[in-house]
Order: structure tokens, then C-alpha cells, then sequence
């Protein structure tokens, strides 16, 4: 009996740090969330990088030459690519840091992010007013 309850009170003493947190696995729970929210956000990147490249195929174009959309696509895309591996690290990064009960939140994700949106927005602002519309193509209503 007394074998048994002297190694509980061991295990007790010799617990994994980080572990001392009782909101541990909540706090788990929404770093998932968070990092999932950044996933979509990259494959949203992603896709719209893709839609302005391809764009070019609905209507005929008045060049022969591939013009300057595909740009603002590879940006957009590239955007997304990094979002995606920052987020991935920054998901281990705060894991680690849950784990070891030292998480500090950060602005810097939240500075970057937003003015790599301001600046895509802005190129698809000055991309949509400055392309020339072609007067054969079928989007155009006479």
C-alpha cells in the first residue's frame, strides 16, 4: 500500500511542464482554429491569384502579348504561398508556447497581414481602372 502512494505522489512531483494550465487544451483548441482561419485565407489568396490570371481566357484580347494581369495574379498567389508558410510556423511557434505556458501574443501578424491586403487591394483597384476594356468582348453591354 504504501509502494503505491508513494508513487503517485511521485508522479504528481514530476509533472510535464506547461501541463499546470487547466485552459491548456482550450487554448489548443482555438491556436487550431486560428491557424485553419489562416489556411483558408491562403488557399482564398491562392485562388484569387489564380481567377485574375485567368480572367485573360473569357475575353479576346486586344494584344497578342500577355499583358501586365498575370502580375497581379503571381502576386496574389505568392502572397497566398507565404501565407501559408507563415501561418504553419507560427502555429508551432504559439504550440510551443502553450505547451511551455510562456504565449505572448503579438501584433506584428496582425500589422503584416493587414498591409499585405491593403497593397493586393490596391493593385486590383489600380488593375480594374487602368485595363483597357476590349469593345468585342461579350461582358461589355452595348
Amino acid at each position: 500500500m504504501q509502494l503505491k502512494l508513494k508513487s503517485t505522489e511521485e508522479d504528481k512531483d514530476q509533472k510535464k511542464p506547461g501541463r499546470l494550465n487547466p485552459s491548456r487544451i482550450r487554448d489548443h483548441l482555438a491556436n487550431e482554429r486560428t491557424y485553419l482561419a489562416w489556411m483558408r485565407t491562403g488557399i482564398a489568396l491562392l485562388g484569387f491569384g489564380v481567377v485574375i490570371v485567368r480572367l485573360r481566357a473569357f475575353q479576346v484580347p486586344l494584344m497578342p502579348r500577355p499583358g501586365n494581369g498575370w502580375k497581379l495574379g503571381l502576386v496574389f498567389s505568392l502572397v497566398g504561398l507565404i501565407t501559408v508558410w507563415l501561418s504553419t510556423s507560427h502555429y508551432f511557434a504559439v504550440r510551443r508556447d502553450i505547451e511551455e505556458d510562456t504565449y505572448e501574443p503579438t501584433d506584428r501578424w496582425v500589422l503584416l497581414f493587414s498591409l499585405a491586403v491593403m497593397i493586393l487591394g490596391t493593385g486590383v483597384i489600380y488593375f480594374v481602372f487602368t485595363t483597357s476594356l476590349d469593345p468585342l468582348s461579350p461582358l461589355i453591354p452595348e
